[in-house]
């Protein structure tokens, strides 16, 4: 029997399709020094799984960052999500038996850390993902982190609209200035809010629980922020 191809398939294929200078593609490489041999294949079936849950189940809101990070979209193939927080991830849409696919400890990101703080929290059905959604690096130094240039932010508008079309959320939060502009390039209205790197974590924390009405309950990770 034929096995039935879904839109979520043809979505990750064109993903790993994706080839730019100075920009690691986590759904076609493989990190000779943090990864598995197959990372790039547990990293496309991490982005499946909740890519279809997403689809069938449907969103409130996308939230949408700049592009992948070194210590944690590089690694896991999900956007704003480290290896320390892929439970929590697959928690989110129904526990989702999302893989690692890097070896060693788990390695943590602070970004990563204040969004699923505040995500785990909310627990509402919200999408992540990234204007550019592969890990963009400074030539001769793959873990670094750099901004997308406006040609490699063109190339994967495509993917985005596509994104935002088939998931048709209620609402979309750009974190950070650099995600807003180009939200706005498309058309797209989105409520921003402060990105949580650099001193922005107190105001992350509440602009996302202002989108959503709430208070802020802050943990023993941030009451100080408060």
């Amino acid at each position: 029997m034929t096995a039935v191809s879904k839109p979520s398939d043809d979505f990750v294929q064109q993903l790993a399709a994706l080839s730019f200078d100075r920009a690691f593609n986590p759904y076609a490489e493989a990190c000779p020094t943090h990864d598995e041999a197959d990372a790039p294949a547990i990293r496309r079936r991490n982005l499946t799984l909740v890519l279809d849950a997403a689809i069938t189940s449907g969103v409130e809101s996308v939230w949408i960052a700049r592009d992948l990070g070194y210590r944690g979209g590089r690694r896991t193939g999900l956007a704003l999500t480290d290896d320390v927080h892929l439970g929590a991830h697959g928690n989110l849409y129904g526990s989702l038996p999302l893989m690692r696919a890097t070896r060693g400890p788990a390695v943590g990101e602070r970004t990563a850390t204040v969004i699923w703080q505040v995500l785990t929290h909310l627990q509402r059905p919200i999408f992540l993902w990234n204007v550019f959604p592969l890990h963009p690096h400074e030539r001769d130094d793959p873990m670094s982190n750099r901004c997308h240039t406006r040609a490699e932010r063109e190339a994967c508008r495509p993917l985005l609209l596509w994104l935002l079309e088939t998931l048709n959320p209620r609402s979309v939060v750009a974190i950070g200035r650099d995600a807003q502009l180009a939200l706005a390039e498309l058309d797209f209205a989105a409520d921003k809010v402060r990105h949580p790197s650099y001193g922005g974590q107190a105001e992350f924390i509440s602009g996302a629980y202002a989108h959503y009405g709430q208070v802020p309950r802050p943990t023993p990770q941030t009451a100080e922020l408060f």
